[in-house]
């Protein structure tokens, strides 16, 4: 216990090693639909789901524990959510190319990932980019959070006149979702540990007693090594045009996904310091950058750090412990798939929305009675939800920055790197590029 104390720095920052334990299984339980859905996003582009669901606990296992042990951060990653969809949607089907085309793009732009980690770009642009953007970053997110929650609970519903609209409330699972968001919420406020897992544990229970989520019919099953995506690469049209837009698309939402987690997570946790920056950000990019490249390797779509990293921060973790216990999880949730699959959306619904309440606090200290300053932060925060993507909203931000600066003759007040981001991302999203 005391080497992991003193490896970890778990007293230095506040933290205990039950506080790990405790968080790092919170954030499992938020990310764990990660384990059924990316498998069933990627057989449409037609992988086999069994090597996929392999792949994806592998992937996220040896990125969260490179991300704890190597970067000391309680960060999880796991393949992102928009870059399955992408690797499906928009390169496999769009383009009518095979699945090995796209995982080969993921695998390469991995590699690109490691070199502008170690060559300390990504630190660079990290550093460059605006306060307002960094403190917008994390509302953001946070509205990014809690409508998956409200939408995973059903009080969020689409509309085709409206887009979205309330969902009906006197309807079970919505119910039952409030009943889950009034125990965390009067368990945290006065202070009960582990009040976001006594929240999920009680909402799954009830989920199961009442029929409204089947429970599970088997513990543990005996997972298989995944054989046809393994190593799965096709080298033959790396040089192509057509590999080549692929494959800065997924490095372009890698970068600003992770850069804006990173940002958003490191501040509901105390790790950023007065002047907006995350004391060793390299580590955590490089930590990224490698998962990638391994989850690409055994089978799976873009590694990236997960927002729902917030759930495991907010309960109180604080180190790397914490990533490695949901290192772990996930190598164990191959002998537990049919238990995890029991554990119904609903019961995770209500702590994603908490989160994300937590999570409000950095709009306060945006100047609002400036323009120039506030309609980027804004642009940030709404384009987050709004779009379903953390790379938009700081990619509106970065453009309306520093074009705001230029033409209100400021601009001094913006990075030269600001400038430069600002453009390359202008002719991105002008070719028809997105995130």
């Amino acid at each position: 216990m005391e080497a992991l104390e003193r490896f970890f720095l778990i007293r230095e920052r506040g933290s205990s090693i039950g506080t790990e334990l405790r968080a790092g299984l919170v954030t499992f339980l938020t990310m764990a639909y990660i384990l059924l859905v990316n498998p069933q996003i990627l057989s449409e582009a037609g992988m086999p789901v069994s090597d996929v669901t392999v792949a994806t606990a592998l992937g996220a296992a040896f990125g969260t524990l490179l991300m704890g042990v190597y970067a000391n951060f309680p960060f999880a990653l796991a393949p992102g959510m928009g870059l399955n969809a992408y690797f499906t949607y928009g390169v496999v089907k769009g383009l009518g190319v095979d699945w090995r085309f796209a995982l080969t793009a993921v695998f390469v732009e991995g590699l690109l990932f490691i070199v502008l980690s170690y060559g300390g770009i990504r630190t660079l642009i990290l550093r460059a980019i605006p306060a307002p953007i960094k403190l917008a970053t994390t509302t953001g997110i946070g509205l990014f959070l809690a409508l998956i929650g409200l939408r995973n609970a059903g009080l969020v519903v689409d509309s085709p006149a409206t887009l979205v609209q309330l969902g009906v409330l006197h309807a079970p699972v919505p119910l039952l979702a409030l009943v889950g968001l009034v125990i965390i919420g009067v368990l945290s406020s006065r202070k009960v540990k582990g009040a976001l897992l006594i929240g999920i544990a009680a909402v799954a229970v009830a989920a199961w007693v009442t029929g409204l989520a089947k429970a599970p019919e088997a513990w543990v099953s005996v997972p298989s090594l995944p054989r046809e995506t393994f190593w799965a690469f096709d080298f033959s049209q790396v040089l192509t045009g057509k590999f080549l837009t692929v494959m800065l698309a997924f490095l372009f939402v890698d970068v600003f996904d992770t850069a804006g987690t990173l940002l958003g997570v490191g501040r509901v946790g105390g790790f950023l310091r007065p002047d907006g920056e995350l004391p060793g950000a390299g580590r955590g990019f490089m930590a990224d950058a490698v998962g990638t490249v391994a989850g690409a390797a055994f089978g799976t779509s873009t590694v990236t750090c997960y927002i729902e990293s917030a759930a495991g921060v907010e309960e109180g973790g604080r180190t790397g412990l914490t990533a490695v216990v949901v290192s772990v999880l996930f190598l164990l949730s191959l002998f537990f798939v049919p238990t995890l699959a029991a554990i119904p959306p609903v019961a995770t619904a209500p702590v994603l929305v908490v989160v994300g309440a937590l999570m409000m606090g950095g709009a306060r200290e945006l100047e609002w009675s400036r323009m120039d300053e506030a309609l980027p932060g804004f642009l940030t925060i709404a384009l987050m939800p709004f779009t379903y993507s953390i790379a938009n909203g700081i990619s509106a931000g970065i453009v309306s920055f520093a074009a705001l600066k230029l033409l209100s003759g400021r601009p001094r007040e913006a990075h030269p790197v600001v400038y430069v981001l600002a453009v390359l991302l202008a002719l991105h999203y002008a070719t028809g590029g997105g995130a």
